[in-house]
């Protein structure tokens, strides 16, 4: 489900980075398309912003000129969780948004002192009251299987695996609502019944040269990119169009990057990383920029530079 298809361009428009990044949450589509027949609703599909989408483009324009109260709403920002991150960018965007009454976020639901787990959102539109589970997650798919099996597909730390993410979201996340630990709590702020949903935004990322195929839930427009061992790395590069490659900080992982040319490393830059990179390090992810008409260098692709040894752990 994609809310915002005629959208799709405006990131790329906009120049505050955590602008930019607020309006790919908004507008990027799902990563999944349906999970044990539960398919994602997307915090917005009853907004008036889902109704009249240029009031939404014109909102984003104005807070690209003057991006004050999102940057005080947002301090995520300067950290380095990026899951946080996303779920504030959501929170500012459904506080501001048409036909939204954002009620709780991470709202704790708790028995007896005990934390039981946190409602991430908990929202009236005109469907109802609205219990949604947020997440954006960034998976690389296995390089000698076929792909299907969410089980295969790993977060660059090895340690995340959509398949456990999908099994804790529908075990334990979005039953919280209907528990009765927290009908008491929901009571004081709603009359109604909540009706638990998920969004899950982000990226897989194909193994190059042989790419996988994508997991059975992958959703039909999901955003892609590609993993390459360090080994591979010299003839990934030869294969490249032209263009600038340099590193992706993890707080920049959202929205596709961009850059001026003053900002945009030389070759020689990326060669000197590169030597300085631990053969055994962590995957990193780089960007691929190139000029745009108007001398900005926008993403292209971008890609998970990982060792040779990965998956398995180092040695």
């Amino acid at each position: 489900m994609n809310l915002f298809p005629d959208l799709a361009y405006l990131p790329g428009q906009l120049h505050h980075p955590t602008v930019r990044d607020l309006a790919w949450t908004l507008l990027s589509p799902p990563l999944l398309a349906a999970v044990d027949g539960l398919r994602p609703r997307h915090p917005l599909c009853a907004s008036g912003w889902a109704a009249h989408p240029q009031r939404l483009a014109n909102w984003l324009h104005d807070l690209d000129r003057q991006p004050q109260a999102l940057l005080l709403q947002t301090p995520a920002a300067n950290g380095s969780r990026l899951g946080r991150y996303y779920e504030e960018l959501w929170q500012f965007a459904l506080r501001q948004a048409p036909g939204i009454r954002l009620l709780a976020a991470n709202l704790a639901i708790r028995d007896h002192g005990h934390t039981l787990g946190e409602m991430d959102l908990l929202l009236e539109d005109d469907e109802g009251l609205q219990h949604i589970e947020l997440a954006v997650k960034f998976y690389l798919g296995p390089p000698q299987a076929d792909g299907r099996a969410s089980r295969d597909w790993l977060g660059p730390g090895r340690l995340d695996r959509l398949d456990l993410k999908l099994e804790h979201l529908l075990q334990h996340q979005l039953p919280l609502s209907a528990r009765p630990e927290a009908h008491l709590l929901i009571q004081t702020l709603s009359s109604r019944t909540p009706q638990a949903s998920l969004w899950l935004g982000g990226y897989l990322f194909y193994p190059w040269p042989t790419p996988c195929s994508s997991p059975r839930s992958a959703g039909s427009q999901h955003l892609r990119g590609r993993w390459v061992q360090r080994r591979d790395w010299t003839a990934c590069l030869a294969a490249t169009q032209a263009g600038r490659w340099q590193p992706l900080a993890r707080l920049r992982w959202l929205a596709p990057s961009a850059c001026s040319a003053d900002a945009l490393w030389s070759c020689a830059q990326l060669d000197a990383w590169l030597d300085e990179l631990p053969a055994d390090a962590a995957p990193r992810m780089l960007v691929h920029l190139r000029e745009d008409v108007d001398g900005r260098w926008q993403e292209h692709e971008r890609v998970f530079l990982v060792n040779d040894r990965w998956p398995l752990p180092p040695q």
